[in-house]
């Protein structure tokens, strides 16, 4: 089973036993993490309702990647300037894609709910 994920501003196809690379997540290594920001999930051909479906992973490790340069340039000015960045991210392993979105809390919400609706009726 495959699911594309939003996190970071970036959209992910992963799939159980994927490593990804994103931005910076709050953890530690070794912490477990949900994905919730399912855009759309599948088996193969088939489309299922990404609203059913939980990403689960673990954090492998807190890093930074590739360094960028940036350099600015004014042609005859005699101005250069030349700085670099470092972007911080967090290295996952895709534990699992699929099971449902945590059913039991809502279904314990409407339990909760339910003698205080039948007072306010009364």
């Amino acid at each position: 089973m495959f699911a594309v994920v939003r996190t970071g501003g970036k959209q992910y196809r992963v799939a159980a036993g994927d490593k990804i690379a994103v931005e910076k997540l709050a953890g530690e290594a070794g912490d477990k993490v949900t994905l919730g920001d399912v855009l759309l999930a599948g088996e193969g051909d088939k489309i299922e309702d990404a609203a059913k479906v939980q990403v689960s992973a673990e954090i492998i490790a807190q890093a930074k990647s590739e360094k960028v340069v940036v350099f600015k340039k004014r042609r005859r000015h005699n101005y250069r300037r030349k700085a670099g960045h470092r972007q911080q991210m967090t290295l996952l392993r895709i534990l699992s894609v699929g099971g449902d979105k945590a059913p039991a809390k809502k279904a314990a919400a409407k339990k909760a709910d339910a003698p205080a609706e039948a007072a306010d009726k009364n």
